[in-house]
């Protein structure tokens, strides 16, 4: 570990750390301008953030839709090693690509707004339901499946009554917990033009209006806590 992070000191500029202290003064009058959020439209900042909310909803559920299916061809005990492999090497490059970085393909695809960013997400989450939903089914117990073939049901059978009541605790769980990370998420997806706050953020970072930056920087630490109370007692009833 010392020998990595010796390594890493020079590329990451960890020699800039006393600039913390040194431009203490500098850096002081910039926070200072955070200090009085302006919160005058804060009827199109909260309209703006619902369709951040809305794009990362629907993105974290079409993810789910279309994870649940992959990630059966994604399980080995399940697949074959020559369906497994591709649809991993597919999922692996879903989720290694930044929703950000997929926001700037899809607003060329589809064009600028929150469709692009709900794509952005969708991608991006279903390389990453595929390996934690495939996961939670390797980990399943194979007895009540073997109890089923025992009877001469076939393999859908096998999977609806053996696989699929075991692992749904857990994929429902997960599906909540990346929501919550979409909705933070989804917040900077405007910057490229895929719609919702970031969009709005980024002009006033941009405009230099701290006093505005503020008031949208507090809406969506309040739009993120909200969703995470609500996503842990949906946790709660469902999981």
């Amino acid at each position: 570990m010392a020998t990595l992070l010796a390594w890493s000191f020079g590329p990451s500029e960890m020699y800039k750390a006393t600039g913390l202290i040194t431009y203490g003064g500098n850096m002081g009058k910039y926070a200072s301008g955070f200090l009085a959020p302006n919160f005058h439209d804060w009827k199109y900042y909260l309209e703006e953030m619902l369709v951040t909310v809305q794009t990362a909803l629907w993105g974290t559920f079409l993810a789910a839709i279309f994870g649940m299916p992959i990630s059966l061809l994604c399980s080995n005990n399940l697949a074959p090693i020559w369906v497994v492999q591709p649809v991993r090497r597919l999922m692996d490059a879903a989720r290694s690509i930044n929703e950000l970085v997929w926001a700037v393909f899809f607003v060329v695809a589809v064009g600028l707004g929150p469709f692009a960013g709900v794509m952005a997400i969708f991608v991006n989450t279903l390389g990453v339901f595929g390996k934690l939903y495939s996961e939670a089914v390797e980990a399943s117990d194979p007895r009540p499946v073997e109890g089923i073939r025992a009877t001469g049901a076939s393999k859908i059978h096998e999977i609806l009554y053996g696989i699929i009541p075991q692992v749904m605790p857990l994929w429902i769980s997960y599906t909540l917990y990346r929501f919550e990370a979409n909705v933070r998420g989804a917040t900077i997806l405007g910057i490229v033009g895929a719609g919702g706050i970031g969009q709005v953020l980024f002009e006033n970072v941009r405009g230099f209006y701290y006093a505005e930056t503020a008031a949208l920087m507090l809406m969506m630490i309040a739009t993120v806590a909200i969703v995470d109370i609500i996503s842990q007692q949906l946790r709660r009833i469902m999981v």
